[in-house]
């Protein structure tokens, strides 16, 4: 269990739709306490596997106290009332735009072992559920900006300090499975 280097915007394994899991063994599990150690470590409120560079459907969350995670969620609107508020990510480091989202979500999945879980969640959950599903999607929450207000974000992203537009995106490689049907072994 150990912090992880977190993935940049810019970085292609952040547009690009994460796997299934199909094994729910003791990997699995290491990711997940490193996806929570990192996510901790810099005071976020969830952390997807894709932006540790994990091409795998895992997200972790800490809000309003509840620690946990979610493998292979699917996600149910009981409603179509929305929130908007300010939104942040830690592959964009430091900036936060307002943005809209559903005010309640029902998220279906698994625990890293397998077994079936499910999260309700409104509010600060639900928008934490719903980004950090979006990320196993290759969805960035600046997609979901009006026109105008995800041209302002480029603006402010590309005077970001960590921004640079001329260096190729960072690849570091993940200790952990990055083929999880093992069709490369």
């Amino acid at each position: 269990m150990t912090v992880q280097p977190i993935r940049l915007f810019g970085d292609p394994v952040l547009r690009t739709p994460a796997d299934p899991v199909v094994n729910f063994d003791a990997e699995l599990r290491r990711l997940v306490a490193d996806l929570t150690d990192t996510m901790r470590e810099q005071n976020g409120a969830g952390l997807a596997a894709p932006q540790l560079g994990v091409s795998l459907r895992v997200f972790t969350f800490d809000v309003d106290d509840v620690l946990g995670h979610l493998i292979n969620p699917v996600l149910e609107f009981p409603d179509e009332e929305e929130q908007d508020g300010p939104e942040g990510c830690l592959s964009i480091p430091g900036l936060y735009f307002d943005t809209k989202r559903r005010q309640n979500v029902v998220a279906k999945g698994f625990s890293s072992f397998g077994d079936p879980m499910q999260i309700v969640g409104t509010g600060l959950m639900a928008r934490c559920v719903q980004h950090e599903t979006d990320h196993l999607d290759g969805v960035l929450f600046l997609d979901r900006l009006d026109p105008e207000g995800r041209k302002e974000a480029m603006k402010v992203i590309r005077q970001a300090e960590w921004y640079d537009a001329a260096a190729p995106p960072t690849v570091k490689l993940s200790p952990h499975i990055s083929d999880p049907f093992g069709l490369g072994r």
